[in-house]
C-alpha cells in the first residue's frame, strides 16, 4: 500500500483515503475481484485508477456514460496520468493511433463503453495488452431486477476467461441485495470481496412535495437559489423544451439536455453547464446526463421518476463536494397514472413489468411517509440511521395526520355508485355537486354520492385519492384511462371496521419554512477575505477557459478555500494542500501564489 498512497499524495494531491477506498485497494492490488457499494461522491473513481497506476499494465474501465468519458479523460491527463477513451466519437486513424498507445504500454487508464469492448476486433487487440485491472462502472446496468438495465451489460461476463487473472471490480451507487447478487452472477466475480458503505448522503435535504402549480411551485424553491448550478429533471423531451425556456424568461441560465438533441447541442449544452457558474440544466429523467460536477447545489424534479434507485442516483448528483445541497420534487396523481400507463403500454415482458410496478409503488410510499424521509430511503437499501436526520422536510416540518374515515368511505362509494367506470377529476366533481356536461350526460346528479364531499376542496380530494392508491384501497386501471376500481382492502373501511388515518398535505403558507435557504458550514466567505476569493476564483476560470476545461477541474472549491485559510507563501506550503498534488503544482501553482501574495 506504500506505493498507493505516494499515488494518493503526488498525483491526487490528497494525504489520506476515504472511508473504504484504502481497503478496496488492498484487495485489487493484491488480485481478488470485488464489489462496490458506495454512495455518489464517495470517492468510487479512485478505487481503481490507483490500482491501475500501481499494477503493471493499462486499467480498463468499463462505462455507459460516452458523454462524461472526455471529461474524465481530461482530469486525469491534468494529473499527469496517461488516460484515454475509446468509443464511437473516434475515427479510424484515431481509434488505430490508440491501439498502438496501448500495444507499446503508452496508456495508464481506458475508458470504454460495453458495446464498443464488446466487439471481436477490440477485445483481439485488447487481449495483446498487459492488463492490471478492470473495472466495470455503473454495475447495477447489468441487472434486470435494477432500474437501468442495459442489454449490453449482459456479456461482460466474457472478461473472466479473456483477462485471467486481473482483478475485476464492480461499481455502483444503488444496488439492492437482489440486486446485489445478479450482479455478482452476471458478472462471473469469482469470490469477490463485498464494500457496502452507508447510503447516507447527510449534506442533501430532502423535501417532497404535492403538485398543485408545478411551476409556481419550482418558482417558490429557486428564489434563493438565483446563481446556483442546478439540474430540473422533466419526464418528457418536450416539458424539457418548453421549462427551460420558461426558466430563460425567468431570469435563469437555463439549457435544456436531452437525447433528441444533435450531439454537438449536448456537448455544448453540458460544457457551458459544467464551466460557467449558475447554469441549470433541465433534462429528461429517462437520459442519465453522467455529469461529474461537484458543486451542483440543488436537483429538482417536476415529474416522478420511476423507482426509488432512479430517484437515489439522480439527486446523488447533487453536493458531490459534500457541502449542503437540496433534492427538491413534486408530484402528482396524473405522474403515477402516466408512468403505470407507459409501462403497461411497453412491450417490456410481464416479469418485469411487475417489478417496475413494485419500484414505482415504493417510490410512491416513500413520498407518502409520516416519518423522517432519509431514515426511509436508508430503509429501502437495507441502510440505517440512527434518529431522525433533522435534514428533511418531514423532519423541518412534521406532516399532520387526520381521521379521514368518513372522507374515504364517501370517495369510495362515488367510484361505485359510478361504475368504476372513471378518473379521478370526475369522481371528484360528483362528490363536490360540480354540473359538468359528463355528469349530466352520465345523470349522475341523480346518484346518492352527489355533493356529499362539498366539505372538502379540490386539491383536498385528489390528496386522499392519491393516498388510497398507494395504500391499496383503490386501483387506477391504467386500460381505461386511470379508471378508479374498488380492490378488496376497500370493503372493511367500507364496512367501518377500520380507522383510516391519512397524511394532511401542508399548505402554501407551511411550505415557507421549507423554501429557506440551507445554511451552510463552512463555505460563506467572511467580507474581508472576499476580495481574495473573487481573484482566486477568477484565476481558476481563467486557466479553465485557456485549455477548455472546467473550472473544478483546475481545483475545486474546497482547494481555493483551503487557500484563504492557509495562505500558502511557496509551492511547498501549497502542495500541503487538499487537491493540489505534483502535476497541479507545477502546472498552476504559480498562477495561484501570484493571487495570495498581491492580496497580502
Amino acid at each position: 500500500m506504500e506505493r498507493a498512497h505516494e499515488i494518493l499524495r503526488d498525483v491526487y494531491g490528497y494525504s489520506a483515503f476515504r472511508g473504504e477506498q484504502q481497503a478496496v485497494i488492498q484487495v485489487a492490488l493484491a488480485g481478488r475481484d470485488a464489489l462496490v457499494l458506495m454512495p455518489t461522491g464517495g470517492g468510487k473513481s479512485l478505487c481503481y485508477q490507483i490500482p491501475a497506476l500501481a499494477r503493471q499494465g493499462v486499467g480498463i474501465v468499463v462505462s455507459p456514460l460516452i458523454a462524461l468519458m472526455q471529461d474524465q479523460v481530461d482530469a486525469l491527463r491534468l494529473l499527469g496520468v496517461k488516460a484515454a477513451f475509446l468509443n464511437s466519437t473516434l475515427g479510424p486513424p484515431e481509434q488505430q493511433a490508440l491501439f498502438s498507445r496501448l500495444e507499446s504500454g503508452d496508456v495508464d487508464l481506458l475508458y470504454i463503453a460495453p458495446e464498443r469492448l464488446l466487439q471481436p476486433g477490440t477485445l483481439e487487440r485488447l487481449a495483446r495488452c498487459p492488463v492490471s485491472i478492470i473495472a466495470i462502472d455503473e454495475a447495477h446496468c447489468v441487472s434486470q431486477w435494477g432500474h437501468d438495465f442495459r442489454q449490453d451489460y449482459l456479456g461482460l461476463n466474457v472478461l473472466r476467461d479473456l483477462f485471467q487473472g486481473v482483478p475485476r471490480l464492480a461499481l455502483t451507487a444503488t444496488a439492492d441485495r437482489r440486486t446485489q447478487e445478479e450482479i455478482i452472477e452476471r458478472l462471473a466475480l469469482d469470490d469477490p470481496v463485498r464494500f457496502i458503505s452507508g447510503f447516507d448522503r447527510p449534506n442533501i435535504r430532502y423535501t417532497v412535495q404535492i403538485k398543485n402549480d408545478a411551476r409556481r411551485q419550482l418558482l417558490q424553491f429557486l428564489a434563493a437559489r438565483r446563481g446556483q448550478s442546478g439540474i430540473v429533471y422533466c419526464t418528457s423531451r418536450k416539458k424539457v423544451e418548453s421549462t427551460a425556456q420558461w426558466l430563460c424568461g425567468e431570469g435563469f441560465a437555463a439549457l435544456p439536455y436531452h437525447a433528441g438533441l444533435t450531439s454537438e447541442m449536448r456537448e455544448d449544452h453540458q460544457k457551458r453547464f459544467l464551466r460557467e457558474d449558475g447554469v441549470v440544466i433541465v433534462a429528461t429523467i429517462a437520459f442519465g446526463m453522467g455529469i461529474d460536477k461537484p458543486d451542483v447545489r440543488f436537483v429538482a424534479h417536476l415529474d416522478l421518476p420511476k423507482s426509488i434507485e432512479a430517484y437515489y442516483q439522480e439527486t446523488g448528483r447533487a453536493g458531490r463536494d459534500g457541502e449542503p445541497a437540496e433534492a427538491w420534487m413534486v408530484y402528482g396523481l396524473q405522474d403515477v397514472v402516466r408512468l403505470r400507463q407507459m409501462l403497461d403500454q411497453s412491450g417490456t415482458p410481464d416479469q418485469q413489468k411487475r417489478v417496475e410496478r413494485h419500484k414505482l409503488d415504493a417510490l410512491l410510499g416513500w413520498c407518502e411517509v409520516t416519518e423522517c424521509r432519509r431514515r426511509a430511503l436508508l430503509d429501502y437499501f437495507n441502510d440505517s440511521l440512527e434518529g431522525d436526520c433533522g435534514n428533511c422536510d418531514i423532519c423541518l416540518q412534521p406532516p399532520k395526520t387526520w381521521d379521514a374515515t368518513v372522507s374515504a368511505q364517501k370517495l369510495l362509494s362515488c367510484v361505485y355508485r359510478t361504475g368504476q367506470r372513471f378518473g379521478s377529476a370526475h369522481v371528484i366533481d360528483v362528490l363536490m355537486g360540480k354540473e359538468t356536461d359528463k355528469i349530466s350526460q352520465h345523470r349522475h346528479a341523480d346518484l346518492s354520492t352527489f355533493g356529499i364531499g362539498a366539505e372538502h376542496g379540490q386539491q383536498q380530494w385528489r390528496s386522499i385519492v392519491r393516498q388510497l392508491l398507494v395504500q391499496g384501497y383503490l386501483k387506477a386501471d391504467v386500460e381505461r384511462y386511470g379508471a378508479l376500481t374498488l380492490t378488496e382492502k376497500s370493503r372493511p373501511l367500507l364496512r367501518g371496521e377500520i380507522t383510516l388515518l391519512l397524511r394532511e398535505d401542508l399548505r402554501d403558507k407551511e411550505q415557507k419554512a421549507l423554501r429557506k435557504k440551507p445554511k451552510r458550514d463552512h463555505d460563506t466567505v467572511a467580507e474581508t477575505d472576499r476580495e481574495l476569493w473573487e481573484a482566486l476564483r477568477s484565476c481558476r476560470k481563467r486557466l479553465a477557459d485557456e485549455q477548455g476545461i472546467p473550472p473544478y477541474v483546475v481545483f475545486h472549491d474546497s482547494t481555493l478555500m483551503e487557500m484563504i485559510e492557509h495562505r500558502p507563501a511557496n509551492a511547498e506550503d501549497l502542495i500541503t494542500l487538499n487537491g493540489v498534488g505534483r502535476a497541479k503544482l507545477e502546472r498552476y501553482g504559480k498562477a495561484f501564489l501570484d493571487v495570495i501574495k498581491s492580496a497580502s
